[in-house]
């Protein structure tokens, strides 16, 4: 196997690409969950201002998941040293933002919905 010619090209650690390739399928995983959330509120009707305060909530964080997703997926793909790092900080932000956003849609469903 030969080297790359020019240094920017080189691929990402090992161990880099597996926790990226873990977070590609967690990121996905939870953005369909909030999908879920959001249906299970719709179907339970309409109600108070809080369910939708929830709603509102799972869906900003389903679509943070799926940016997320995007994000790793370019990162997995770019072949340049500078842009992969800057990719895996943004959906590292990402994915902290939409857990956060997830949980507490979750704690507004536990003491305020039920």
């Amino acid at each position: 196997m030969s080297k790359p010619d020019r240094p920017d090209l080189r691929p990402p650690a090992p161990w880099v690409r597996e926790e990226q390739l873990h977070l590609l399928s967690l990121s996905g995983t939870l953005a369909g969950l909030s999908i879920t959330g959001v249906t299970l509120f719709h179907t339970m009707g309409r109600g108070s201002v809080v369910r939708t305060v929830a709603d509102d909530v799972l869906a900003a964080s389903a679509l943070l998941f799926l940016l997320c997703t995007y994000a790793i997926f370019f990162a997995l793909r770019t072949r340049h040293d500078r842009l992969a790092p800057t990719l895996v900080n943004v959906a590292d932000t990402l994915f902290l933002l939409a857990l956060t956003g997830m949980v507490a849609a979750g704690m507004i469903m536990v003491y305020t919905v039920w």
